[in-house]
């Protein structure tokens, strides 16, 4: 069997019976924004949606920037972007930077009033010379023309960095709303490739307000205990193909 096409899962899916705190990350909170449908069937049927293919080439980035900051961030120096965009502030050091850092484990907090841990691995942080921790988010991509975060799609972006900022707070720290997004873009307007990809890399400010976070992980909670499957997004693609799909097959 094809490892794209999976069987369905029996473990780490929601027991409503159980007293045991449920592990929640910070995309599956994402998705149920998205479509609540695909949520439930998710994490309580145990069938997720057909998983995209990795981004190899974002997480070599993504792996390249970490090396660099954190070589300021032994030596408790500026990076020459934060000088470039005039930002006052060094990697933040901190005895869980790794582990906050770590996929599958990340920033973590037990939201009691729903019994469920909520995490998210950030990138990076630093911390102005007041004390307050800055989420700093890596993204990558190839595009002509300037990279901002105005397009629509990009508000998953913004949540993400709004979840990582309630998380950091519910952990006792500091957090600033000002956050950034470290975008490197591949260029493609070079004479020639010679073997080697370019980058253009800018630094895009984001004012973050976590005030909607708690309301919607009771939400999710809400909709992990219905016994019935919730109605589809507005704009699910994967729901509007399977309702196609059932309409062709009767």
């Amino acid at each position: 069997m094809s490892d794209y096409y999976k069987p369905q899962r029996t473990r780490n899916m929601f027991d409503p019976q159980s007293a045991e705190p449920f592990k929640l990350s910070r995309s599956k909170i994402d998705l149920f924004l998205e479509c609540p449908r695909c949520f439930y069937i998710d994490r309580c049927l145990g069938t997720g949606r057909p998983p995209g293919y990795p981004f190899s080439l974002n997480s070599a980035v993504d792996t390249l920037l970490k090396k660099e900051f954190d070589f300021h961030r032994s030596k408790k120096t500026a990076h020459p972007l934060m000088k470039a965009y005039g930002v006052d502030a060094i990697p933040f050091q901190h005895e869980m930077m790794n582990e906050w850092r770590e996929n599958f484990k990340g920033v973590q907090h037990l939201h009691e009033p729903t019994n469920l841990i909520i995490t998210g691995a950030v990138d990076d942080l630093w911390v102005n010379p007041e004390g307050q921790v800055i989420v700093v988010d890596y993204k990558a991509t190839s595009k002509v023309g300037e990279v901002t975060m105005e397009d629509e799609w990009k508000i998953g972006y913004k949540r993400q960095m709004e979840i990582y900022q309630w998380l950091l707070r519910q952990n006792g720290l500091d957090v600033s709303d000002l956050g950034y997004f470290v975008y490197a873009n591949g260029s493609t307007d070079r004479k020639a490739f010679d073997g080697k990809l370019e980058f253009d890399v800018t630094l895009l400010p984001y004012e973050g307000s976590d005030s909607w976070v708690g309301e919607t992980i009771q939400k999710a909670r809400e909709c992990l205990v219905n016994d019935d499957i919730p109605e589809p997004g507005d704009n699910c693609d994967y729901c509007a193909y399977h309702l196609q799909v059932n309409k062709h097959l009767g």
